[in-house]
């Protein structure tokens, strides 16, 4: 099912792609676009996980660098019977993680450098659990696929403040320039709300059932949001925001209707009714 929603995904965004294409340059446009689609659905598959963390200037750790943080991604990739995926650290004091790679023989677990000052072992595990969840489900691939593309998307979008879009006679038409500026990014965002919500919920369940301890993630989500609300990720980008376990953007009131993520006090409910329920 999920190689179906990757497939559907790559079309939606290569269609997104080829459309800004053709309004900044018409039939030449498209030629350009589907020729930079095609390379970047190569160099995504393959190479989305280093993209992303050189984004974020994550770097990949031993078990000598950071004995606790891969304990704990050991033992649960243990436990739920997955590859040992490489461990990564995010030089940012705000915390936050994620999970990347195409599969789970490749997958990558990200958390920040304050994640770990900031949360007890027992949360973190519950939130390693929860990124954990998404290898086991597979969804850092159309994630890692997603943020790349929407980095493209994004991109060709702002060239339209520079190159003026041009209608079928040739004429120059700012008004198309400043829609193409402002729905590309949309348009990405829709993208990237339609692939993340319910993976959110499904990843929380799995942390809950892997762990044991549903409060735990709860109390962890509790202070992320804190954290995040007063300090946002420095190089948190709009393109890869769907990746983490909160969302890294200022962002609420109508804004929160666009969210990729799922309301955080909705989360931490259902965490903690399960944590009562298992008592």
């Amino acid at each position: 099912m999920n190689g179906v929603k990757s497939f559907i995904l790559i079309v939606a965004m290569t269609g997104v792609l080829v459309i800004l294409g053709s309004y900044l340059y018409g039939n030449t446009g498209v030629v350009i676009a589907l020729a930079i689609a095609l390379v970047l659905n190569g160099v995504s598959y393959f190479f989305s996980d280093s993209i992303v963390l050189a984004s974020y200037r994550a770097q990949i750790i031993t078990a000598a660098d950071a004995p606790e943080l891969y304990a704990i991604v050991a033992n649960l990739a243990q436990r739920a019977g997955l590859p040992m995926p490489r461990v990564a650290i995010i030089p940012d004091e705000t915390p936050n993680a994620f999970a990347t790679g195409r599969d789970p023989e490749h997958a990558v677990v990200a958390v920040t450098a304050g994640i770990m000052r900031t949360l007890s072992r027992q949360e973190l595990e519950g939130v390693i659990a929860h990124e954990l969840g998404h290898v086991k489900n597979r969804d850092i691939l159309i994630s890692s696929l997603a943020a790349v593309l929407a980095q493209a998307i994004m991109f060709i979008s702002h060239l339209a403040l520079w190159v003026t879009p041009r209608d079928s006679e040739g004429r120059s038409n700012p008004l198309a320039g400043i829609a193409v500026y402002i729905l590309g990014p949309i348009a990405a965002m829709l993208l990237q709300m339609s692939i993340s919500r319910s993976r959110e919920y499904m990843a929380d369940d799995y942390s809950a059932h892997l762990t044991g301890r549903p409060d735990m993630l709860a109390s962890a989500l509790t202070r992320i949001s804190g954290y995040n609300k007063e300090v946002p990720m420095r190089n948190a980008e709009p393109s890869t925001a769907h990746l983490m376990i909160i969302n890294p953007l200022r962002g609420g009131g109508i804004f929160s209707l666009f969210s990729t993520h799922p309301p955080i006090a909705k989360r931490i409910e259902r965490l903690n009714s399960m944590a009562i329920e298992a008592r």
